[in-house]
């Protein structure tokens, strides 16, 4: 590691750092905002606001980081107040200077590092304010430098105000001795209001001339009884505590009001009293703080509130209100527009959706955009469940509408999670994860819908992760099993297949079914592996029946998205089909909506090999969610499965007779085979046997069974 040169002019660069006073680090909530805010515009894990005094790096004030200071030597801040600028490391581990620092190899891992030097007015960098991750990041662009230079401006402002505060505690002396390298207008004045003293960033600021000026009463400048409003100014401990500032006007030597923000000292010396006010144009200042707020705080594309700034409203509204509602909203279809339309495309959705957001609320309530095409909506004061619901639904319809993007038709939907403080949640945490839990839910009942948060999904929830922690255990003891379930042919009820379903034995509650623990296996990290188990175990079951002489028998398993996340779907049931004997026309996979959805090459790739292959695809639950008729030109699928709800309905209900008519009939122009599933009764067997359906599965031909019994079932005996 190499250590960075110390400057000729060391020595009285850090006699301009002791006049700061600052030793420690400073609890000021002015530093904490801006530290705050800078975190938020670069989205980093660390900021520092540091001084390189001779032999360390003290942290005036930080976020992210246990230590408030580090040895000189190791630190990065020493090298940026050595460059002048700001210096970006992009990655730390790819850089000879930084590789080996113990700030890189140990706490806090930095991985990227960008530090810009905080400058006096005298030209002497004093420290630096510099952001920090521990993962690389590229480069910094125009924009980011410029956020840079107009951060370190403000924290140079405070700062500086800091060694003021100083001087003018001690004496009037050394108040107006430091004032004459000020960057600030500094005015002093007798008890009378009598200037006595007028430094260059005063002139310059007013347009005055010293000789113009000293002797003439502060009134020209403050109208209205300037001196007793700095009596009364400096005799406020609890505003010296806060800086003791006033923001007023000012009258310049043109006529010209400007708005400043004023900061009083006063002193006795022999029973006369004089004044020292420093006075800071805050035009520059106001204007940049209010673009940086915005950068921080709003999204750009939308112009919405972001993340952030939804979190900080919500905080207020759990302060003083005594309800709210917190919706969150998820477009379902975005992927597809962006796919079809390109990112242009698909921001100009995210606008539209914003706009007509805006639109289903009232004039107070907050917007925010949370992140890719999910959204928040935070309605302070309102606690009606039957408004929430009329207010969602009316969302759900407006997004619903067809949109046009550049002459493009685009039809998206919506899904929402509704939370009510304080029934649902009393912290921010709480209330935005169980909107997220509600969200969720309308997402996995099909979309395009809008659920309310229930205790019953918190404990699903609590489950899943209980879940997690066991299904390692569960898969290395091999605590899971497979059931079988008939499907049988409707011209005779002869079995002519199986669709495999996992069970899991577990050694405390039983015998659980996949609803208990599936999306708890499906989110974790041991799907692709119970997958491939799953297709194995089901393999190896279907060819040893088949050699026992069940001719053309074939088994259907369900896949999890997670199979398809390392693109050797293919290949591994290639592998699994060779291993055992099995020909590929006696398996079917099934996919569901929520990996059909998708549509992208990870996905449709291993499917259309394998079809190729003889393999069957199957899509299970046909009709009940998002997935439009355009997917079955797209994918491979060699059969619908018409799910469960329509074919107990069908016999009391026109409608589900009508989907299920619709599905035999694309069925037949796709030249697809069609199974019906969750087939109970009689009647419903029947009905489905005139409508040309040929396949079915169900109680009424046998609930899922272990291998033994199945084996039974085809006659096979143990």
């Amino acid at each position: 590691m190499t250590y960075p040169p110390l400057g000729q002019d060391e020595e009285k660069r850090l006699a301009i750092l002791e006049e700061f006073g600052i030793h420690s680090p400073i609890a000021d909530m002015a530093f904490n905002r801006l530290i705050q805010l800078t975190a938020n515009i670069f989205n980093v894990p660390i900021v520092l606001i540091s001084l390189i005094e001779a032999e360390r790096q003290l942290f005036v004030a930080s976020t992210g980081i246990a230590t408030c200071e580090t040895p000189r030597d190791i630190s990065f801040c020493t090298h940026t107040i050595q460059t002048r600028n700001i210096l970006v490391i992009p990655d730390t581990l790819a850089d000879p200077l930084f590789r080996d620092n113990p700030l890189v190899t140990g706490e806090p891992f930095i991985r990227f590092y960008a530090g810009i030097p905080l400058f006096t007015r005298t030209g002497y960098a004093i420290g630096s304010l510099c952001i920090i991750d521990r993962v690389p990041r590229p480069d910094l662009n125009g924009g980011d430098r410029q956020n840079m230079q107009d951060l370190a401006a403000l924290v140079m402002d405070k700062l500086e105000m800091r060694r003021l505060e100083r001087a003018r505690g001690a004496s009037q002396g050394r108040f107006e001795n430091i004032a004459h390298t000020s960057p600030d207008a500094i005015i002093c004045a007798d008890e009378i209001g009598t200037i006595t003293f007028w430094n260059a960033a005063a002139r310059k600021l007013l347009g005055y001339d010293s000789k113009d000026i000293i002797g003439q009463n502060i009134n020209i400048l403050i109208p209205g009884g300037p001196v007793a409003r700095l009596r009364r100014l400096v005799a406020d401990k609890e505003a010296l505590q806060h800086g003791g500032t006033l923001e007023l006007k000012v009258r310049a030597a043109d006529g010209a009001w400007i708005p400043v923000e004023l900061s009083a000292s006063m002193w006795v010396d022999d029973q006369h009293v004089s004044f020292g006010a420093i006075l800071r144009d805050i035009t520059e200042r106001r204007r940049n703080e209010e673009r940086l707020f915005q950068l921080a705080h709003m999204d750009h594309l939308t112009g919405l509130a972001n993340r952030t700034l939804l979190t900080s409203s919500l905080e207020q509204v759990l302060r003083n209100e005594d309800a709210a509602i917190i919706m969150l909203v998820d477009l379902d279809g975005f992927k597809d527009v962006n796919d079809n339309l390109g990112h242009a495309g698909g921001d100009a959705v995210l606008v539209e959706v914003g706009y007509k957001l805006q639109h289903c609320v009232r004039s107070g309530d907050v917007v925010a955009r949370m992140g890719g095409d999910e959204f928040a909506m935070l309605m302070p004061g309102l606690s009606d469940p039957q408004r929430a619901a009329e207010i969602a639904d009316q969302i759900i319809d407006e997004i619903s509408k067809i949109l046009a993007v550049d002459g493009q038709p685009v039809n998206i939907g919506a899904s929402v999670g509704i939370v009510i403080y304080p029934i649902h949640g009393l912290t921010i945490q709480e209330l935005l994860t169980s909107a997220d839990l509600a969200l969720y839910q309308a997402k996995a009942e099909g979309r395009h819908c809008r659920r309310f948060f229930t205790r019953e999904l918190r404990e699903l929830s609590q489950a899943k992760r209980s879940y997690q922690t066991e299904l390692g255990r569960a898969f290395e003891q091999n605590e899971f099993e497979l059931f079988y379930q008939p499907q049988v042919r409707l011209s005779d009820e002869a079995i002519v297949g199986a669709e495999a379903l996992l069970r899991w034995q577990h050694p405390v509650k039983g015998l659980l079914g996949p609803a208990a623990f599936l999306p708890a296996l499906e989110s974790g990290p041991w799907a692709e592996r119970v997958g491939e188990w799953v297709i194995k175990t089901a393999c190896r079951q279907t060819a040893a029946w088949r050699k026992a002489g069940v001719e053309n028998f074939r088994t259907g398993v369900n896949l999890f998205s997670a199979q398809f996340r390392t693109g050797n779907l293919a290949r591994q049931v290639r592998a699994i089909l060779a291993e055992t004997g099995l020909p590929p026309q006696a398996l079917e996979l099934e996919i569901t909506e929520n990996i059909i959805l998708r549509h992208d090459e990870t996905m449709l790739l291993p499917l259309c090999e394998l079809c190729q292959d003889g393999v069957g695809i199957a899509f299970d639950d046909y009709g009940t969610g998002y997935a439009s008729l355009s997917m079955l030109k797209h994918y491979p699928v060699t059969r619908l499965k018409v799910d469960q709800t329509f074919v107990r309905a069908m016999c009391e209900s026109p409608p589900d007779a009508a989907i299920v008519r619709a599905i035999l009939y694309l069925g037949s122009s796709f030249k697809l085979e069609v199974i019906a599933e969750g087939v109970e009764t009689v009647e419903q067997c029947e009905r489905l046997r005139k409508k040309g359906c040929l396949e079915a599965q169900g109680y009424l031909f046998g609930k899922p069974m272990p291998a033994a019994e199945f084996a039974l079932r085809l006659g096979l005996g143990r």
